[in-house]
């Protein structure tokens, strides 16, 4: 199975808590059958990502990264490559690698869909965002990567400006699985 069928595959499956992300999910699936480069950041109408919030070990805090190009805070995410079989091995790779924390645990997931401009191939294109959760265990330490100006753990209910509704939610909605 490729990554192209395994989102679909996902996607397919996941039932969207609202009207307006059944709408994203229904335009993510069409985009798959559409571009089969989809998944990677050569597909300039738009392309598939993976994003995660990161909560500490009892859920009251969110790890987010003061994003260089963006210029807010942000969950952990990023591009599909080539050794990712899944978007859940690309959220849990990108968590990892920008977070710093080994043994992250993944939510069941997807959480979330979003749909947001950006600049990948001027003067913008689109990253359809598939948004997961995940647990750092107790304890765990961040480390900045290059792709952060700052990481910073915020309680989920006090995330700082500037940021967007896409990041509130991620969050709340995480917290929600992880302390169900």
């Amino acid at each position: 199975m490729t990554l192209r069928d395994s989102a679909l595959a996902a996607l397919t499956r996941w039932t969207a808590p609202t009207p307006a992300e059944e709408l994203l999910r229904k335009e993510f699936v069409e985009h798959l059958h559409t571009h089969d480069d989809a998944m990677w950041r050569s597909c300039a109408p738009g392309h598939l990502t993976a994003t995660t919030a990161v909560l500490s070990h009892d859920g009251a805090k969110v790890l987010l990264t003061s994003h260089p190009k963006a210029k807010m805070w942000l969950p952990m995410g990023g591009h599909c490559e080539v050794p990712d079989i899944s978007l859940e091995d690309a959220a849990l790779r990108e968590a990892t690698e920008e977070s710093g924390i080994p043994e992250l645990t993944l939510l069941p997931g997807p959480l979330a869909l979003d749909r947001h401009r950006v600049w990948c191939h001027p003067p913008f294109s689109w990253h359809l965002d598939v948004e997961y959760g995940a647990v750092a265990p107790p304890g765990a330490e961040f480390v900045i990567s290059h792709e952060s100006l700052e990481l910073r753990w915020v309680a989920v209910d006090d995330i700082p400006e500037p940021t967007d509704e896409a990041t509130r939610r991620l969050a709340r909605r995480a917290r929600a699985v992880l302390l169900s």
